[in-house]
């Protein structure tokens, strides 16, 4: 299954919706340039994984990228709605201490503005 990336804004957050798994490749290149473009942009985004049955080591890296370019840029790349293997895959790497991870899209965006609101 290819990977189809949609995106949404919501409150000045951008959701990028996966569809697919993540996987080394085509796949993972993609995901990497259309973030990246959001990501020049400063923009908050939120990755909504509901629909991502699997990840490897290149979507991991791709990942971990992304994450580096959010902080370069001084925003956040926020995860959401982890299915069972990503979410797996992610507590072994331990990845899951890097990447703040929401069980909900709506929790995730609504987590930029409880940042924001802090002191």
């Amino acid at each position: 299954m290819s990977l189809t990336i949609t995106n949404k804004s919501i409150d000045g957050v951008e959701v990028v919706q996966l569809n697919g798994a993540v996987l080394f490749g085509e796949d993972s290149n993609m995901l990497r340039t259309q973030v990246r473009a959001l990501l020049e942009q400063c923009k908050k985004v939120v990755l909504d994984m509901r629909a991502v049955p699997r990840i490897d080591s290149s979507g991991l890296g791709t990942l971990i990228a992304l994450y580096a370019s959010a902080k370069r840029c001084g925003t956040e790349i926020k995860l959401a709605n982890l299915g069972i293997h990503p979410r797996e895959v992610l507590q072994i790497t331990r990845l899951v201490t890097v990447f703040e991870v929401f069980d909900s899209t709506d929790a995730a965006v609504a987590s930029f503005k409880t940042a924001k609101a802090a002191p």
